[in-house]
């Protein structure tokens, strides 16, 4: 696999939170939530992780499939799933939700969180980010979700907040808003 799959390939990046998570989390089964064309499950299968990406769109699916099948990757499955479900069948070490939850029915979100914690093994990791709207800070985007301050962090309580923050980010269009981000451990 070369060094830079996503330069290759044209995509973006790995988020830089899921490039911060690899310091903390060791290498075991990952679930990359809302994985778009992958560029997040690249860097991951890079790392040692064996990925299940899951995405709702087939076509960035395929896009993903495409890469795989060129470069003969064998430690990412892609799956089409509507996270909104929250159905997962699988346990994880690992679980990375970035720049996802936000354009999800509010009413699932809940769920989403709920079924994460329910299917990362004891001692295993879950990493969100995700956009806020705060008084302070209000979101200019009109997103079907945001968290409002603390929201987050409460929805982990009982788990190890490994980081947690509500800083101003910049979203790849150039729009500045704050994000809720949480890398939290399940109690072994």
């Amino acid at each position: 696999m070369s060094a830079d799959l996503n330069q290759q390939y044209r995509l973006n990046p790995a988020h830089s939170e899921v490039v911060s998570a690899c310091h903390a989390v060791p290498p075991g089964d990952a679930l990359d939530m809302g994985c778009s064309n992958g560029r997040n499950s690249l860097y991951l299968a890079q790392q040692g992780f064996q990925v299940t990406a899951v995405d709702i769109n087939p076509n960035a699916l395929g896009q993903l499939q495409g890469i795989i099948q060129k470069e003969g990757i064998n430690t990412i499955t892609p799956c089409l799933y509507d996270i909104s479900d929250a159905r997962l069948d699988a346990d994880y070490n690992f679980i990375a939700c970035t720049v996802t939850l936000m354009f999800i029915d509010p009413s699932r979100v809940d769920a989403v969180l709920a079924d994460m914690q329910q299917h990362t093994r004891a001692g295993g990791y879950n990493l969100i980010v995700c956009a806020m709207d705060s008084p302070d800070y209000p979101c200019p985007i009109n997103f079907p979700f945001t968290f409002q301050p603390g929201e987050l962090s409460s929805a982990y309580e009982g788990w190890e907040l490994v980081k947690y923050n509500e800083d101003v980010g910049t979203m790849h269009n150039g729009a500045r808003l704050r994000f809720a981000t949480l890398l939290a451990r399940k109690a072994a």
